[in-house]
């Protein structure tokens, strides 16, 4: 017997702004948000040192002193916030990536920015021959940009279409694969594993000092990408539709492309290219949500993916600390070729 569907459950907030909230929507955002504080406390338990829930919360509060103060609050504090609010940049970033193009394939990883990201990175660290984070977290965000100029120069035509926009994206990701092979194997064996090494994606040795910058500009950039969510839902009806609803669409479609490469380039730039939380995590938000309305729980998904793979990552193999890009690699691997198996099956 079929459903009869009498339609989503709002919650209306009435003042000075007038909200309408998703019920199913709020909910999924609560469940994996209670996940991710679950996750992160858990993670500022354990390790070499292990410490209770009682030290930690001690901790935050200033009665706790010492080497454990140190453990939690400078060493592991920052790698999980840095998880949390990378994680939902990323994800923000692949939703409106997915959403431009009105393709799952969407995504910063598919399309070639974290590419351009990593190449900009390596043209410091092998042919300007510097090893500051400084620097390197520079050229990683001119790569990114770069890139994403590139990209848009040669994808649009009358307006930037979404088809179009991954083929570029594909091709022009191929051609700073081989850039950065090319500048790998012409560099020096000790240098080029360094290189290699930040190319994986990790958040280990991560402190205040270098993450601090990053996760305030990633918050204004989530903002900002709330503020723009409006116009990118009316944007998926059809550049004639938004027209007609008032939207600039080129303009628009410009500003939310230099959010999304803005996110994917900041988080590239501190944690190196970390891959396919940007395409799976929206992907995951719209199955439990049914509806992409809403950027929250794209947003608490990618949180809560980056946070657990990197946690799994640490304890996964006794006495060694994996590269959380490693882990999101694998299993992203393993969720595109689902993803393009389901493609298949559906236009069957």
């Amino acid at each position: 017997m079929d459903r009869i569907d009498f339609g989503r459950k709002y919650i209306h907030l009435k003042g000075p702004v007038k909200l309408r909230l998703d019920v199913r929507s709020m909910s999924v955002t609560a469940i994996f948000l209670a996940a991710v504080l679950a996750l992160g406390l858990f993670s500022l338990m354990v390790g070499t040192l292990k410490l209770s829930i009682v030290e930690v919360f001690s901790a935050f509060s200033g009665e706790l002193t010492g080497l454990k103060r140190t453990v939690v609050i400078d060493w592991r504090l920052p790698r999980v916030i840095a998880a949390i609010v990378f994680g939902a940049g990323l994800a923000i970033s692949g939703a409106i990536f997915q959403s431009i193009t009105r393709n799952p394939l969407g995504s910063p990883d598919i399309l070639g920015f974290t590419s351009g990201s990593y190449t900009g990175a390596l043209v410091v660290m092998l042919v300007i021959k510097s090893m500051s984070f400084t620097t390197i977290a520079f050229g990683s965000l001119i790569g990114g940009f770069a890139t994403a100029i590139i990209i848009y120069l040669f994808a649009f035509r009358n307006g930037t279409q979404g088809f179009r926009l991954i083929i570029v994206g594909i091709a022009i990701s191929t051609v700073l694969g081989s850039i950065n092979s090319m500048l790998l194997l012409q560099s020096k064996a000790e240098v080029a594993l360094t290189a290699g090494a930040w190319g994986v994606g990790s958040l280990n040795g991560i402190d205040w000092y270098h993450v601090l910058p990053g996760i305030l500009l990633v918050l204004v950039l989530l903002i900002l990408a709330v503020i723009m969510n409006r116009p990118l839902r009316e944007m998926e009806l059809g550049k004639d539709a938004s027209k007609s609803h008032g939207v600039h669409f080129e303009r628009t479609q410009f500003l939310l492309i230099l959010i999304a490469v803005a996110l994917t380039a900041v988080a590239t730039a501190i944690m190196g290219p970390v891959t396919f939380v940007a395409l799976a995590a929206p992907q995951i938000a719209l199955r439990f949500t049914n509806t992409a309305e809403s950027l929250a729980p794209t947003a608490a998904v990618g949180a809560f993916v980056l946070l657990s793979a990197d946690v799994l990552a640490q304890r996964m193999i006794p006495g060694m600390i994996l590269p959380v890009g490693v882990l999101t690699l694998s299993l992203g691997g393993l969720y595109l070729v689902w993803l393009l198996f389901h493609q298949a099956r559906s236009t069957v």
